[in-house]
């Protein structure tokens, strides 16, 4: 099957590591990573082995398929052979091919299979563990979250009530809307109406409200209806008179005139003329009983009209102060102002009855204000009522309320609803064909697996390991210890000498890193277990070659190399190699190919350089290999404004050590005469390796300086370059303007591009 490799490595907050990380991006099938030590290549590898142990770090897997991640640092070397015994390496023997064949068969179909499920769990969620089938649900959802959304906000104040628990939670609310977009069989009224229901229904100081008065106008209005008002009220007409105060029509003026009729023989007071001695009678018979009757009857719906208006007016003047919630009070005073003009007219009305009983009258009507004030009057009453009785089950009103603005927005929102949830049955269908699909492989893969652990427990062993170990170790000159089996069933190793005695504890480093190293590189194609021999995984090797002579120097970069290629052409079960060094002849040799452009990297590679300063490891990338010698690194680090404060001498001293130790026979005691003071002691610290490899501990006193420091190691280093006649090859690796007229001399043995 195809290379799976990890795609990316992010670091942060891990030892030089800064807290906003640093990142290994685009990695392919072999990774050279180049850095002095301390700057972080062990960090690295640390967290590919055991990503789990920093939670601030993280992995990023291609397909999302992890594999196993073997790592070879000095962790591993610490952990391996500690005790007298470590666990033997289980590889597949070679004594029965029929099987063999089998285990390969079986292999491939685990591998094939493995390829279905990743094709299938692409699909489901994609190269990205967000995407597939998966992230189209996320992404349906999260439209829906948003359009359904706008209902929240558009009513947020009006129905504050019905989106308690919700109001800053899309999905929660996105959620509520799908629950009773499914259920909800509530009324559906207006969005206008259950706004106003709300007003009432939400409102936390909401009581029982007095109800309007009812004001009853049917005795006023039968008083419009009295006979009298329409009669004509004179009086008796066979009375001699009669016929006279008939043909004058004056008779309302002689009824009132009647009072001033003098007594017989007196002036008249109508005509001033003698008084008949019966005029007062026959004036009297005029007007006789009737008439009296008839005036009563009017002075009667004079005083009953007026009694009746002041009762209705006064009962309807007691509403407007009162300010009734249901009331439309401005209408209201104007029907009133309506009603009292209409009554104060009809008053004047009967009172020119009175005044005048003969002649017919007529009121103004009242029954269409006082239908308009009776109206008002009810339609207020009729919500108070309504109001007062959600008040009295105020529970049950609000729980209905709410259900009916949910029914009302699920319904308005019923478009988008209906589609999500046919796009979501579709992308639910595939998910879970995809699900099962996957379930399915694994489970065969599974069966498959089984099998092929029971066929590889039937053919390994712990000795083949031992055998090939020993043989490298011989022919490379170690024959005064070996490899050998250990234990009850054989399946443990540990180091022994000749005669049989423990032989770990008496190695040397060299020694002890080879043996280790050999035990890991067997451990890469096997396994400390009988089963799962044959799975796929990643290896790191974090600067294999620390503490080994050049002999086994070459021997593990071959090995390594030899690996490298396999995972480059993907052949075998490594699928991916990480290989970090600061040694630059081990990088030169594990990196060396010579079908690879100077510029360019080949399409199973990548470049790095782990660079420390004091704002902490930093990552950097290249385009192709870009170490070309430590000796251009070394001045490179001179070169840079981010030095290091911490590694600048030590630096400064491979330098020297590996420009003038080549020349030789350069007599640095007299140069040391031409220093003095503080310089001095500078100058026997970087000088001292090139007596005798080494610095002494009071050259470490010199290890931590500032940055006026530095400028003084700086200036002897300049010095001493010019003091030895070497002055050009200096301005060449530093770059400055002179190194233009000094590129023609030969500063040293191998001229000014001399490299080690």
């Amino acid at each position: 099957m195809g290379s799976i490799v990890l795609n990316e490595v992010h670091v942060a907050g891990v030892a030089s590591y800064p807290v906003t990380g640093e990142k290994l991006l685009g990695l392919k099938r072999v990774n050279y990573i180049f850095g002095t030590n301390g700057s972080g290549k062990t960090t690295l590898s640390r967290v590919i082995r055991a990503p789990g142990s920093y939670p601030t770090c993280a992995l990023t897997w291609a397909s999302g398929r992890v594999v196993e991640a073997l790592v070879f640092n000095g962790d591993y070397a610490a952990e391996t052979f500690r005790s007298s015994t470590t666990p033997g390496i289980f590889t597949l023997g070679q004594e029965n091919d029929d099987i063999r064949n089998q285990i390969a068969e079986a292999k491939k179909t685990v591998d094939d299979l493995q390829i279905k499920i990743v094709g299938m769990e692409k699909n489901l969620v994609g190269e990205d563990r967000a995407s597939g089938k998966v992230g189209e649900l996320k992404a349906l959802r999260s439209a829906l979250d948003d359009a359904v959304w706008k209902y929240k906000q558009d009513h947020d104040d009006d129905f504050a009530e019905a989106y308690r628990g919700l109001r800053t939670n899309k999905i929660l609310f996105c959620d509520k809307m799908l629950e009773h977009h499914g259920s909800n069989t509530s009324a559906l009224h207006t969005f206008d109406t259950l706004k106003e229901r709300a007003k009432t229904v939400f409102d936390k100081s909401i009581g029982i409200l007095p109800e309007t008065p009812a004001v009853d106008f049917r005795d006023l209005q039968a008083l419009h209806a009295d006979p009298i008002l329409a009669k004509k009220v004179i009086g008796k007409e066979d009375v001699d008179v009669a016929a006279i105060i008939t043909q004058l029509g004056n008779s309302d003026w002689v009824k009132s005139g009647l009072s001033f009729v003098a007594a017989p023989g007196e002036p008249c007071p109508f005509c001033q003329q003698t008084t008949p001695p019966d005029l007062i009678q026959r004036l009297n018979d005029y007007f006789d009983e009737t008439f009296l009757a008839d005036m009563r009857a009017i002075e009667r719906i004079e005083q009953t009209y007026s009694t009746f208006s002041q009762t209705v007016l006064n009962r309807l003047a007691t509403i407007i102060p009162a300010d009734h919630r249901y009331l439309d009070t401005t209408l209201f005073e104007a029907e009133f102002d309506r009603l009292k003009d209409r009554l104060t007219l009809n008053a004047s009305i009967i009172e020119g009855k009175r005044k005048e009983p003969s002649a017919p009258v007529a009121l103004e009507d009242i029954v269409e204000v006082a239908t308009a004030i009776t109206a008002l009057l009810d339609d207020a009453r009729t919500k108070t009522r309504a109001h007062n009785q959600t008040v009295e089950n105020l529970d049950n009103e609000r729980t209905t309320l709410i259900s009916e603005i949910w029914r009302c927005i699920v319904n308005d929102a019923k478009a988008i609803l209906d589609a999500y949830i046919a796009s979501k049955i579709a992308l639910d269908s595939a998910v879970t064909g995809l699900t099962n699909g996957i379930a399915k492989w694994r489970e065969e893969q599974k069966e498959v697996r089984s099998t092929l652990q029971a066929l590889e427990k039937s053919v390994t062993s712990v000795q083949p390991t031992v055998d090939q170990i020993n043989a490298t170790l011989a022919s490379f000159g170690f024959k005064n210890f070996k490899l050998a089996t250990a234990g009850s069933d054989d399946d443990l190793y540990r180091i022994i000498r000749s005669d049989g005695t423990d032989a770990y504890s008496t190695l040397s480093e060299g020694e002890k890193g080879f043996i280790t190293f050999l035990y890991f590189y067997h451990r890469i194609r096997g396994n400390v277990t009988q089963s799962d021999i044959n799975t796929d995984r990643i290896v790191v090797f974090d600067d294999p070659v620390s503490s080994l002579d050049s002999d086994v120097l070459f021997v593990v970069s071959a090995l390594i190399k030899r690996l490298a290629v396999e995972a480059a052409i993907g052949v075998g079960q490594v699928k991916q190699v990480f290989i970090l060094t600061h040694n630059i002849y081990f990088h030169k040799e594990v990196s060396f190919n010579p079908n690879r452009d100077l510029k360019v990297c080949l399409a199973h590679e990548t470049f790095w350089i782990v660079k420390k300063s004091d704002a902490g490891t930093k990552l950097v990338s290249f385009p192709a290999n870009p170490i070309k010698s430590s000796y251009e690194l070394l001045w490179e680090e001179v070169r840079s404004e981010n030095r290091s404060k911490s590694t600048i001498q030590n630096t400064l001293r491979r330098i020297l050590e590996n420009y003038f130790k080549i020349l030789g026979s350069m007599d640095f005691k007299d140069i040391a005469e031409r220093f003095e003071g503080r310089d001095q002691i500078i100058y026997g610290s970087l000088i001292s390796w090139l007596h005798d490899g080494s610095h002494s501990l009071a050259d470490d006193l010199h290890l931590s300086t500032d940055d006026n420091v530095i400028d003084q190691y700086l200036a002897v280093f300049k010095r001493i370059f010019d003091e030895t006649g070497h002055g050009a090859h200096y301005r060449m690796m530093m770059g400055t303007p002179e190194v233009a007229g000094a590129a023609n001399q030969n500063d040293g043995p191998n001229g000014p591009g001399m490299v080690a």
